[in-house]
């Protein structure tokens, strides 16, 4: 069975800048192997400084790699086509303030190639599908943070990319725009789109993501699923059971599965949060650096 050919692929990237005038450099990226596939929501995540805006930049054309490539769908960074399958939301996007939401979106969509009755049509379906449809008319100085991210991933969405790269998409915003911006992700991904976050909030990206992988000074620590690197280690297991009665303690449940008179629902492998093990793997590695 062929291989799909991966949405985003990092082989050996390297990224120096260089600094002061005596030929120093500064080494962002060093031989960074990672393939994003081509389904799913992918959490790229990393300490300040680990590398994760320079990747972001180097897979949006931005920059050019030092050493080694970045490709999407098997075509080089940076060049028209794969320019066009990417939509893209900065962290802190400065919008004409004087725009109303859908003359942002249209001012995008004629800015990705669209002609007129392309981006007409398709500035209404994305408004509508981020739940602006009621606030489009409004000028955009009028919007709170989490209208400016709604309004911001319509611009994205407009020339209907194969992939969004969203870089701190729940930045500033309160638990209930943060909860909604989760759900349109997951509403995205069902419709087909590769999304690729890049965010601190561990707790919440844990919500969404398929797979991690985990930067630090540079380099990839873990790349994987989500559920096998949340896995813990060891004989530890969750048991879901049902018929319990209010305050039923751990010794009392021990004797009713002993008597087996539950029905044991599922038994999971428990699993530690995310922030947890992001934590473990980047201390480990700062451990192995000073030794």
């Amino acid at each position: 069975m062929q291989q799909k050919t991966p949405a985003i692929a990092l082989i050996d990237l390297t990224r120096d800048f260089p600094i002061g005038l005596r030929g120093y450099k500064l080494r962002a990226l060093e031989k960074v192997n990672l393939q994003i596939p081509a389904k799913g929501i992918f959490g790229l995540l990393g300490p300040n400084g680990s590398g994760k805006s320079t990747a972001i930049k180097i897979i949006l054309g931005l920059l050019k790699p030092s050493a080694g490539s970045c490709e999407v769908f098997g075509k080089p960074a940076g060049n028209l086509e794969s320019r066009n399958r990417i939509g893209y939301l900065p962290e802190n996007p400065h919008f004409p303030s004087f725009l109303s939401g859908r003359e942002l979106v249209l001012y995008f969509g004629g800015l990705s190639g669209m002609n007129h009755p392309q981006v007409k049509e398709r500035a209404e379906e994305v408004i509508e599908l981020v739940g602006m449809a009621q606030s489009a008319h409004r000028k955009v100085r009028t919007y709170s943070k989490g209208m400016l991210q709604r309004i911001g991933l319509a611009q994205a969405l407009v020339h209907n990319p194969d992939v969004l790269v969203l870089d701190e998409p729940l930045s500033g915003l309160d638990p209930q725009g943060t909860q909604e911006v989760l759900d349109l992700l997951l509403t995205l991904r069902d419709k087909g789109k590769v999304i690729l976050i890049s965010s601190h909030l561990l707790t919440r990206v844990e919500e969404v993501c398929d797979r991690v992988a985990i930067l630090h000074r540079g380099h990839l620590l873990k790349e994987g699923k989500l559920d096998q690197l949340l896995q813990e280690q060891g004989n530890t297991h969750t048991v879901e059971v049902t018929g319990l009665n209010e305050g039923t303690t751990a010794v009392d449940l021990k004797k009713l599965l002993q008597a087996n008179n539950l029905n044991v629902e599922s038994i999971q492998a428990a699993r530690r949060p995310l922030d947890r093990v992001f934590l473990d793997i980047v201390q480990k590695d700062k451990e192995t650096e000073k030794s």
